[in-house]
């Protein structure tokens, strides 16, 4: 009987290494593939810094678009965060470093237009956490009404136009390829792929989390705040949303309220590619990494094929989508039938 009791509690764990090592073969893959077809343009050092500089912004987003899941809901608002955001910090430099500015006016207002986009960031997830935790909106209606309402919000304050004349330093800074070779915003990504994991792997709230994402009830009878554990994990998706806009700023060198209008679509196949249970309770910032350079491969690799129209691109994401959806519900199907063996 104990080993039947250890047994199902190291399961889920040997259930996220298995998941882990299917993404990674299929990243191999991916690689092999595109590499063998074109290898003349897909293994150039160029293409490479060109991939860790597009990856980034719908990267971060979709480690939130993860967490929310791995709650047992979902933000549909991660763009809408993003470009609210970024058109708030975009106002605030506009308006303090005019074209001109000196040098310590321009850095100093940077740094002060960065910390006001994270703390958008952060009230609009605290909004969202508020809608669902507080308010029990299913997660879907809520985040897509508040995709509506940020999406609103950023029209008014730009009247449908671009945000641009912004400093100059602020884009040089966002472009950056320290030691020509790693760009900015892949190291934003890295540093926010190892945080995130740190706190889902290794943190109380992270354990939480899961438990609450398996079975809120239970949770709540083993003695957690589901409505803080809710309201944080939005948070940190709001705060995730408002990095991945700043990048978005930087690359535009502008803020607009529709940049990344396809993002929310790829951010849930990021997670259900890497094997986040939209159900909740189950995922690893280390399968979302990897379902992110699976993406970003395939992508790079079909703008390399001439007869192949971006038109088509929104139908294979789709379909991609669908089909990792059916793989994981065999596999979960699979898990349970092995579990009431183990328990019979």
């Amino acid at each position: 009987m104990a080993d039947k009791k250890a047994d199902s509690l190291l399961r889920p764990k040997r259930d996220e290494d298995k998941n882990v090592v299917r993404l990674f073969f299929v990243f191999a893959g991916v690689f092999i593939l595109m590499g063998f077809l074109k290898p003349a343009l897909f293994l150039q050092k160029g293409n490479f810094i060109s991939m860790a500089t597009q990856f980034p912004e719908y990267g971060i987003m979709a480690i939130g678009v993860s967490l929310t899941m791995i709650s047992g809901g979902i933000d549909l608002a991660v763009v809408g965060t993003a470009n609210l955001s970024a058109i708030f910090a975009a106002k605030y430099l506009i308006a303090m470093a005019p074209r001109g500015a000196p040098v310590e006016t321009v850095a100093f207002s940077i740094v002060i237009a960065v910390l006001l986009a994270l703390v958008v960031g952060i009230a609009a997830g605290a909004f969202n956490g508020f809608l669902i935790a507080r308010l029990r909106i299913p997660a879907i209606l809520a985040t897509l009404g508040t995709q509506q309402l940020f999406t609103g919000f950023a029209i008014v304050m730009t009247e449908g136009r671009p945000l641009s004349r912004l400093p100059i330093l602020y884009s040089q800074i966002g472009n950056t390829e320290l030691f020509g070779l790693l760009p900015v915003p892949f190291i934003l990504y890295v540093l926010a792929a190892v945080a995130i994991g740190a706190v889902l792997g290794r943190t109380s709230f992270g354990l939480k989390l899961y438990l609450v994402g398996t079975n809120p009830r239970a949770a709540i009878y083993a003695g957690l705040e589901n409505t803080r554990i809710l309201m944080g994990t939005y948070m940190l998706s709001g705060l995730l949303s408002s990095i991945a806009g700043l990048i978005m700023m930087a690359r535009a060198n502008s803020a607009k309220a529709d940049y990344g209008a396809t993002y929310t679509l790829q951010c849930v196949l990021i997670a259900v590619l890497g094997g986040v249970d939209p159900n909740g309770g189950f995922g690893t910032i280390r399968g979302v990494t990897l379902a992110v350079f699976i993406l970003q491969f395939l992508s790079s690799g079909l703008n390399m094929f001439e007869h192949i129209s971006n038109f088509y691109r929104d139908v294979i994401w789709g379909g991609v989508l669908i089909l990792a959806l059916i793989f994981n519900w065999i596999i979960v199907r699979r898990n349970e039938k092995r579990s009431m063996l183990h328990t019979n």
